[in-house]
């Protein structure tokens, strides 16, 4: 069970951080990662860590996001940084089906569950 919060409006330029609380300790074992979905548009993969802390980013976000994992708390998060209005998204996290972040990390189809997701909106 995975749970995201820290979601909310913030201004263009502006930070938010999400967490992404699981169930059990599957956020250090397991490829976990970030997705946003805009509406009218495919689910897109944000960013990924497995437990060794190998990171991977999709390019929209990469400079800007970061994240990041406490194993001792089971919980994943995402700092954003330098938000823009194309930021705005449902943002989702979930748990791969691995214990190593594939090529294809941005799929939807490499990971098994999913949170309900957290509203993000930027206004400029």
């Amino acid at each position: 069970n995975l749970v995201e919060s820290g979601g909310g409006s913030v201004q263009a330029g502006g930070s938010l951080r999400l967490s992404c609380k699981a169930s059990t300790n599957g956020v250090s074992t397991s490829c976990m990662g970030w997705f946003r979905q805009a509406p009218g548009k495919e689910r897109e993969g944000v960013a990924s860590i497995v437990g060794d802390g190998i990171k991977k980013y999709g390019d929209s976000v990469k400079g800007r996001f970061t994240i990041s994992q406490d194993s001792s708390k089971n919980t994943l998060y995402l700092e954003m940084d330098s938000l823009k209005p194309e930021d705005t998204a449902t943002y989702y996290c979930a748990a791969g089906r691995f214990d190593y972040c594939p090529g294809s990390w941005s799929q939807s189809f490499e990971y098994n569950y999913w949170g309900q997701g957290t509203q993000v909106t930027v206004s400029s």
